[in-house]
């Protein structure tokens, strides 16, 4: 038991830094993406709005195993792209409907005064929203977008199916060595839900210290 552990958990905690790097490729470019479909949303018009909706709607329908495969069997058949970065990219793209639905209403949430203030002054539209609207909304999205991360921690699990390395896939490895499953798949959980823990953790305490003391928005 014990010498399966000494092997046990170097692995995980080898797939665990591989989980990291997917979660976080796939947060930053669903929060970049999210945010821009979130402004256009909001402030693009109709015909952009219309587009942006209709996007956030069927990613958001589609099965997030199924945009893996299909961003992988597909796409790679154009352009060579490793498992691990369709794997990334795929996760980016489901995350960045649900987060573009985050930040819109978070954008929502900032009074429409700030955008008139903002242009009485003299800024531009581009301007307001970048310099005024988003850093409220931004903070305003803490509290979901906390449980976006959470998600997309586990749902990195998917990349398995690609082949990548990351914690699922180790303790498959180490299961099929040692015909041991409870121990590397109840590692594996145990794995998850120390991190998933400690993400929420960080990020709630993220939350409390961006917290605008007094000040209460108001809905558009």
């Amino acid at each position: 038991m014990l010498h399966n552990l000494s092997v046990l958990v170097p692995a995980l905690l080898k797939g665990a830094l591989i989980t990291i790097q997917v979660t976080v490729i796939s947060l930053g470019l669903g929060f970049l993406g999210g945010v821009l479909l979130a402004v256009i949303r909001v402030y693009g018009g109709k015909i952009p709005s219309i587009l942006a909706a209709a996007y956030s709607m069927v990613i958001r329908a589609t099965p997030l195993l199924l945009t893996v495969l299909i961003l992988y069997f597909v796409i790679t058949g154009i352009v060579d792209l490793p498992p691990f970065w369709a794997g990334s990219l795929a996760l980016a793209i489901g995350s960045s409907a649900y987060q573009s639905e985050i930040f819109r209403g978070a954008i929502q949430s900032v009074s429409s005064g700030q955008m008139l203030a903002a242009r009485s002054i003299g800024m531009s539209r581009i301007q307001a929203i970048y310099h005024i609207i988003l850093p409220q909304a931004i903070r305003n999205a803490v509290a979901p977008w906390s449980n976006e991360a959470a998600i997309i921690l586990k749902d990195s699990s998917l990349v398995y199916v690609l082949g990548v390395p990351e914690i699922l896939r180790q303790a498959q490895y180490f299961s099929a060595r040692t015909y041991e499953p409870f121990l590397a798949f109840g590692s594996a959980a145990f794995l998850y839900f120390i991190m998933t823990f400690a993400a929420n953790r960080g990020l709630d305490r993220l939350e409390k210290k961006l917290e605008i003391p007094g000040l209460i928005m108001e809905s558009q």
